[in-house]
């Protein structure tokens, strides 16, 4: 089921067919917020390729996307793994052999699930950091020579966790300090190629499963402490990722554009929401529950 539908063109605040006879590439596009991103763009004019691990998913979700506007095509790119270059390669390749190029990418793959230090092993560790910061070089690496030829944008999708301490979330938050700076760095060398290169950082963002994951019975608690004072949506992360594709961004590269509600300015991540009482018992040797 999709969460934007026509509505999004005709009550919204772009332009329709703003992407007309683009081409967007996205991994993690059958996820929570960056199908939402492919749902935008797709019904702004673009066609899209998703990549995926899970088939059934994949496919499922190419096939919703497909039906957001007549004319549009989505291809679905499943069984494919972000932490591994070749793969990538060959499904950026099959993307432009159907749709013809790629003007936009989206790296959006990520994993995430909560551990504190103590109980966090190095496969663990190693495991988020290859799909979140590997997987973003490899993205960008398999997409290099279209981003290239059509002078296109990229959109690596991070994260604020690392703007402060987050308990149970050092893995995610060491990644996605990468992700950062791998934006930051690609948008310095590929600027005189005409590539443009910036970061989304969703705060907390109601409905995905980062929240489910990350504040199980604490969601209350955690809007109450975001200074708009509400959970943001994936339609926040869609306009955001429509600005920075379109041409009123098109003097932006290098940016991380933190979509939050303010809530890292005041220390308010997720996984602070029961801190400190389930830092302690996790300390304690009790089984946290999620």
């Amino acid at each position: 089921m999709t969460t934007l539908d026509q509505s999004y063109v005709t009550n919204g605040s772009w332009r329709p067919n703003l992407f007309e006879g683009k081409v967007v590439f996205v991994t993690g596009g059958a996820g929570s917020i960056c199908k939402v991103q492919t749902e935008a763009m797709v019904l702004l004019g673009a066609n899209a390729a998703i990549v995926g691990r899970n088939k059934e998913k994949t496919d499922a979700a190419a096939k919703e996307l497909q039906a957001l506007r007549k004319g549009a095509k989505v291809v679905s790119l499943p069984n494919v793994d972000v932490r591994d270059i070749k793969q990538m390669t060959a499904a950026a390749n099959k993307a432009v052999e159907e749709l013809g190029k790629i003007d936009f990418v989206i790296a959006g793959a990520a994993g995430n699930f909560l551990s504190d230090f103590t109980h966090l092993s190095s496969n663990a560790f190693n495991s988020v950091v290859n799909i979140d910061l590997i997987g973003s070089f490899n993205t960008a690496k398999a997409c290099f020579e279209q981003l290239k030829k059509n002078k296109g944008a990229i959109i690596f999708v991070s994260a604020t966790l690392h703007y402060y301490g987050v308990p149970f979330q050092i893995h995610v938050g060491a990644a996605k300090a990468g992700v950062d700076a791998l934006s930051n760095a690609l948008a310095a060398e590929l600027g005189p190629l005409g590539i443009r290169s910036n970061c989304i950082a969703p705060g907390p963002i109601a409905d995905t499963e980062g929240m489910k994951r990350l504040a199980p019975g604490y969601l209350d608690q955690v809007k109450k402490k975001v200074p708009l004072q509400r959970l943001g949506s994936k339609q926040d992360i869609a306009d955001a990722t429509v600005y920075l594709f379109s041409p009123a961004g098109g003097f932006v590269t290098g940016d991380i554009l933190v979509v939050d509600g303010g809530s890292w300015h005041i220390g308010q991540g997720a996984g602070n929401a029961s801190y400190p009482v389930s830092l302690r018992a996790v300390q304690d040797g009790k089984e946290m529950k999620l």
